[in-house]
């Protein structure tokens, strides 16, 4: 026989499903707003780190029209150890060894250490194949470039067709540009723009190293550009914006 409630166990029941109602939806609301909050931080965190305060890209442009694309690397202890740099002494170029890979493959690369960890690598700046400029490291910050010179020098990363390892007219034009503005800025001298080769012996820039005469040619064409540079309103203006001390 079907048990009659009374009035007040019926009210009682009530009270009880109405309360675990109220708790289900508290709760499920409180797990999407959880959720919301969790992508919008994750949104703005990653935004932050590596791309200039969430700055896609910027501002300067080189005197071979090639516009600089700010795109940092995430702080981290394997590609951007945000180990500050003090003062700027020189400026060393470098070859990727991985003939054909574009800019953004190589800053990928970069990138990636964070998780993989395999290794310590950066660099401040990567040129593509199609000229293309790349900043991946703040010129306040050291990058993982250049060993013992890492405490003084910006790097430029640049990326070669082939397995020679000489650069297409392209990447060599807006090195040349690039390294033209670096020694505007830090009041570098010929004699300051040097090769990965000249700090360690590595063959790197390779072509650059097995062809001195090639390398002379470089630094002829990069002090040219100096002296067209300072002798012309076509100049980059902020390159160096919070930038360390000059050679002094």
């Amino acid at each position: 026989m079907k048990k009659i409630l009374s009035k007040e166990q019926w009210r009682r029941r009530k009270l009880i499903r109405r309360s675990l109602l109220i708790a289900v939806i508290v709760s499920l609301f409180m797990i999407i707003m959880g959720f919301s909050v969790f992508f919008v931080l994750r949104i703005v965190t990653d935004r932050l780190g590596s791309n200039n305060n969430g700055k896609e890209s910027i501002t300067e442009t080189l005197s071979n029209g090639e516009v600089i694309q700010i795109h940092y690397l995430t702080p981290n202890p394997y590609s951007r150890p945000q180990t500050k740099l003090r003062r700027v002494k020189g400026v060393v170029v470098h070859y990727t060894a991985n003939p054909g890979t574009s800019a953004d493959n190589n800053r990928s690369y970069f990138e990636g250490l964070k998780t993989k960890k395999t290794t310590y690598a950066s660099s401040h700046f990567i040129i593509g194949l199609e000229g293309e400029v790349i900043q991946c490291i703040p010129l306040t910050e050291e990058s993982y470039a250049s060993n013992d010179r890492n405490n003084d020098t910006i790097s430029i990363e640049c990326c070669h067709p082939d397995e020679t390892g000489a650069f297409n007219q392209e990447t060599y034009d807006s090195l040349v540009a690039l390294t033209a503005a670096l020694c505007i800025e830090y009041n570098l001298e010929s004699e300051d723009v040097i090769r990965h080769y000249d700090v360690t012996g590595k063959l790197c820039p390779l072509y650059y190293v097995e062809h001195e005469d090639a390398w002379i040619t470089f630094k002829s064409d990069v002090m040219n550009k100096v002296e067209t540079l300072r002798n012309t309103a076509d100049n980059i203006t902020g390159i160096g914006e919070n930038k360390p001390n000059s050679k002094q």
